[in-house]
């Protein structure tokens, strides 16, 4: 999909003043790409904030199986979302894919989904991460509000998100090193040693019966959730390097790692617990009021004290990481919108760094928007902010990822491409079908998922249709603005000829 058209437009809308909207090309490699997309799964913040949860609240010892569940599903997502990467490059992944087979009103739909997801969950994460923080000052003896810290890194991360990819991507990589690193220094410790009392167990974490027990939605969902930012593969493919290979290694790769680092660590913990123990080890982290022992408590067992200060900090660097993933994300997607006349063209613009640095000002605003009302009235940064917004952005992902699915099966049958049924048909609509049970296990579970009231789940699912037909009333808006321009024009050209 070309934006030539685009640019132009908004070149000729500004004559007096020439105003680059281009991005970095060939600026970011598989790697880079990759980090991009672990840094939004925040891994230590993914394994010490679900763990517990997944294993006291859904399937217990089969929680390492329900991420190998979710991977196995992402993959067959992710083999027409590969496809269509090769026929349709742009910033925004979903966007751009979804307007490619439904038309422009649609995938303007499905974007405004998408920055309600992304935005959302980089919110949670501002909550949880003002409180992870606020809490390590604490233990110095300096106390310091949530929202405060919050609000200075929302600052840090404008600077960081208006310089170049490079340097995003180099802070990214260290970051997520650190925190992977003290997590497969943990999982290969317990994996030599045998495991805990009860030795390991394969079975007891991976068989389709101990996958199946308890509450298994509730575990998949969390699984799901450590899926996030997986189109970051896709969004960045305008600053990519030999974009049509650099997409699809980095899209495999991601969801492989992703898939197995979070089920192999989640395995050793039940393995240091042992599977008849760990429900209640992990019940028991929670009603402590600290669930994040769960998994500290073992890495303090193992080292010692320094590796509870470590882990500390580790997650809130965790959480940072995230946060500066998904920023640079929105970002794009809102530059991309811009391209195409969908948002004012201003969010196009990009700086000396070739960075959207409109975009990232309006950004920042947004995320001070959704996290104000949560200091203003005093609530608890995790269990209304994190916990709300994190179910919200989920189930707006999932939408998301359906819809991009059913899109990929519409574009192939309408471009005929022959001899790829199995990416372009079989995969796509199975993918469909697959998420769409996901999808129902999400709401089905949502009330325990956001930990709130029914009202609250209700009122927080019905913001995902409403985004959605927002994005598109606001399209039908941008295109009956320029017809109504076109015909002045029209009307003016003809009165100047007469």
């Amino acid at each position: 999909m070309s934006i030539s058209n685009s640019e132009s437009r908004t070149a000729e809308a500004n004559p007096r003043k020439e105003q680059s909207t281009a991005l970095r090309a060939g600026s970011i490699g598989v790697l880079g790409i990759l980090f991009f997309v672990l840094s939004a799964q925040a891994p230590l913040t993914g394994i010490v904030g679900a763990a517990p949860l997944a294993a006291a609240l859904g399937n217990g010892a089969g929680a390492p199986g329900a991420y190998l569940v979710v991977g196995i599903v992402i993959v067959i997502f992710a083999v027409g979302f590969v496809a269509m990467s090769r026929k349709v490059q742009a910033s925004g992944a979903f966007y751009a894919y979804i307007s490619a087979a439904f038309g422009r009103k649609t995938g303007t739909g499905a974007a405004w989904l998408a920055l309600l997801a992304y935005s959302t969950v980089q919110a949670a994460m501002y909550g949880l991460y003002g409180a992870a923080f606020s809490g390590l000052l604490g233990s110095a003896g300096v106390a310091v509000p949530w929202w405060l810290l919050a609000i200075a890194t929302m600052a840090g991360v404008q600077v960081l998100g208006s310089m170049n990819i490079e340097l995003g991507a180099r802070v990214l990589a260290f970051l997520v090193g650190l925190e992977v690193a003290i997590l497969l220094l943990f999982g290969f410790t317990v994996l030599l040693k045998g495991g805990g009392t009860e030795g390991l167990n394969l079975a007891a974490s991976f068989s389709p019966e101990a996958i199946a027990s308890g509450a298994p939605g509730v575990a998949i969902m969390f699984a799901v959730a450590s899926m996030f930012g997986f189109e970051s593969t896709a969004i960045y493919s305008a600053e990519a390097k030999d974009p049509h290979r650099t997409v699809a290694r980095a899209t495999y790769l991601s969801v492989g790692i992703i898939a197995v680092f979070f089920a192999f660590i989640t395995w050793m913990l039940v393995s240091f617990y042992g599977p008849s123990h760990v429900i209640d080890a992990a019940g028991a982290a929670l009603e402590s009021g600290d669930a994040t022992s769960f998994v500290i408590g073992p890495l303090v067992e193992l080292f010692g004290p320094w590796a509870g200060v470590t882990a500390g900090i580790l997650l809130v660097t965790s959480l940072l990481a995230g946060i500066i993933a998904f920023h640079n994300g929105i970002n794009r997607y809102l530059h991309s919108l811009a391209l195409r006349g969908s948002l004012p063209a201003v969010l196009a613009r990009t700086n000396k760094h070739r960075a959207p640095a409109s975009a990232a000002w309006i950004q920042t605003s947004v995320a001070v928007l959704l996290v104000a009302p949560f200091a203003v009235l005093g609530m608890d940064p995790v269990l209304t902010l994190f916990s709300w917004f994190s179910g919200l952005a989920v189930a707006a992902l999932l939408v998301l990822y359906m819809l991009c699915s059913l899109a990929v099966v519409a574009f192939f049958r309408r471009e005929r491409e022959p001899g790829q049924l199995w990416q372009t048909l079989i995969a796509p609509a199975l993918a469909s079908l697959l998420l769409a049970w996901v999808l129902y296990l999400v709401v089905s579970n949502f009330t325990s998922l956001i930990g709130g009231s029914a009202e609250t789940a209700v009122g927080l699912l019905v913001a995902v249709p409403v985004m959605f037909v927002a994005g598109v009333v606001a399209e039908i808006a941008v295109e009956k603005r320029g017809r109504a321009s076109n015909s002045a024009f029209a009307d003016e050209a003809a009165a100047t000829a007469d």
